[in-house]
């Protein structure tokens, strides 16, 4: 790398939810470092992920996707996203060009362009999207608010990738890079550990709890034969949800844990025993110390 040359600065990955921000950083990062469901809102804190393109290093936000909260779990996450924005030196708005603009995403834009800062727009999931179309998308999108560029990609395929880091390292300042060459993110491993069991916890019962969870990892044990020993807690809030997460003999915790554990061993790249708890805690989603955990500010 040649230092005069280099580039470093945070980028903020913001949009509606369902919008693709969490498959495109795992994408961009070449790792997966964020929770990816079909269920919206599964983004609650400001992932750190980072990728490089050439002689630049971007530190990638993922942001939770920005829609009007109504509960103060909901208002925590979307004051982080907005944070995540404000702090970055380069926004990249992200819509998903399969659907018709949403209030979602029309409050964002007008909010960008009263705070008079400027954005990438990337059109993403452009799979099988007629020309016409996009282009349509792209005027209207542009007669909204004030974009530097505007790019087609595929989050999921790759597609366009490589110009949207272009654009991207442009707009970041010249300095040293801030992480060693071979870091993909700064969320620490037991984080991590409790975003992968909460990936499999909304996948397998998104119907019946769509948010009513919260997975975290209480102990984390190394062992000597090169294994790790790791425990979890799936807070609920009450004892019917509990029920519903154990399943019937346990079936349902045990494939939970099943999926998790065979993840974890894949990413971790040694043996994982994974022991999983479920525990009732009334209202943790107004438990202030649980948003401390979750890496959320406390908001009235």
């Amino acid at each position: 790398m040649n230092e005069s040359k280099s580039r470093c600065g945070f980028v903020a990955l913001i949009g509606a939810p369902n919008a693709g921000k969490s498959t495109l950083i795992n994408s961009l990062v070449g790792s997966k470092i964020s929770i990816v469901t079909h269920k919206v809102q599964t983004t609650r804190t400001r992932f750190v992920g980072i990728a490089l393109h050439k002689e630049s290093q971007m530190i990638f936000v993922d942001t939770p996707g920005i829609f009007e909260p109504k509960k103060r779990l909901e208002r925590a996450m979307v004051s982080a996203a907005w944070a995540g924005a404000s702090d970055a030196d380069a926004v990249v708005l992200l819509v998903d060009a399969a659907r018709k603009i949403d209030e979602n995403t029309k409050r964002i834009i007008a909010s960008l362009k009263e705070a008079g800062q400027k954005a990438i727009l990337a059109l993403n999931k452009i799979d099988g999207l007629r020309r016409d179309k996009l282009l349509g998308l792209t005027q209207e999108l542009n007669e909204m608010g004030d974009f530097t560029d505007t790019m087609m990609i595929s989050a999921l395929k790759g597609d366009g990738l490589d110009d949207l880091m272009e654009v991207i390292a442009t707009r970041l300042p010249k300095g040293p890079w801030l992480y060693p060459e071979d870091q993909m993110t700064d969320i620490t491993e037991r984080m991590l550990a409790a975003e992968v069991t909460r990936e499999k916890f909304f996948l397998r019962l998104h119907e019946e709890l769509p948010y009513a969870a919260t997975v975290e990892t209480e102990s984390w044990q190394e062992k000597k034969d090169g294994s790790v020993r790791i425990e979890q807690i799936i807070y609920v809030e009450r004892d019917t949800q509990k029920a519903i997460v154990i399943g019937k003999g346990g079936a349902s915790l045990k494939e939970i844990g099943k999926q998790a554990r065979e993840e974890l061993e894949e990413m971790l790249d040694r043996r994982v025993h994974l022991f999983i708890f479920v525990k009732v805690r009334r209202n943790w989603s107004d438990d202030k110390e649980r948003y401390e955990n979750m890496g959320l500010d406390w908001v009235e």
